[in-house]
C-alpha cells in the first residue's frame, strides 16, 4: 500500500485551503460589484450559488487544518485582498470577463486537483474522495461560466493568461509559505 507523502499532504491541504478561501473572496468581490456598480440579478444569483460550493470546500479544508495541526499559508491576507480585487475588477469589465474569471481559475484548479488525486494514496481515502468531489464542482463551475458568456477571444485572451498565471503562482507560493 502506497502511503501518501506527509510533506506533500501538508502542502496539499495548505494550498487547497488558501485556494478555496481565495475563490470565496473572488466571488465576494464579484458580488460587491454586482451590488454597487453593475446591476445583473441573474448573474448575482449564479455567483451566490457557486460561492456556496466554495464555502463548503473551504470549511472542509479548515477542518483538516485544525484536525491535522497544519499551518495555513502566511499569505492569506494578501490572497484575500487580491481575490476581492480580481472579483470586483473582472465584474466591472462586464459579464464576459466575470465568467472568464471563473472559467480561467477553474481550469487551473481542475489540473491542480487532478495532480493531487493522482498522488494521494489509499491511506487518505476520505481526503481523496472529497478532492474528487470538489474537482467535479469546479469543473461544473467552469462549464457554467462558458455556458454564460466566458470567452478567450480578442482582449479576453490576455485576461485569461493573467488570471491563470496568477493562480498558478499563488498555488506554488501557498504550498511552501
Amino acid at each position: 500500500m502506497k502511503k501518501t507523502d506527509p510533506k506533500k499532504l501538508e502542502e496539499f491541504i495548505r494550498v487547497d485551503h488558501a485556494g478555496e478561501r481565495g475563490a470565496i473572496k473572488i466571488y465576494e468581490g464579484q458580488l460587491l460589484a454586482l451590488s454597487t456598480v453593475v446591476k445583473n440579478n441573474d448573474l448575482k444569483e449564479m455567483i451566490k450559488d457557486m460561492k456556496e460550493h466554495e464555502q463548503e470546500h473551504c470549511n472542509f479544508f479548515e477542518d483538516e487544518i485544525r484536525k491535522r495541526n497544519i499551518r495555513p499559508t502566511k499569505l492569506l491576507p494578501l490572497w484575500d485582498l487580491l481575490g476581492l480585487g480580481l472579483g470586483f475588477g473582472s465584474t466591472i469589465l462586464g459579464k464576459k470577463a466575470t465568467m472568464l474569471c471563473t472559467a480561467s481559475v477553474e481550469e487551473v484548479i481542475d489540473g491542480h486537483y487532478k495532480n493531487q488525486i493522482d498522488q494521494i494514496g489509499p491511506d487518505e481515502i476520505e481526503l481523496k474522495k472529497n478532492i474528487i468531489k470538489f474537482r467535479n464542482d469546479e469543473i461544473n463551475h467552469k462549464d457554467i461560466a462558458y455556458d454564460n458568456g466566458a470567452t478567450k477571444e480578442g482582449f479576453y485572451t490576455i485576461i485569461d493568461k493573467v488570471i491563470k498565471t496568477g493562480s498558478k503562482l499563488a498555488i506554488k507560493i501557498s504550498e511552501k509559505i
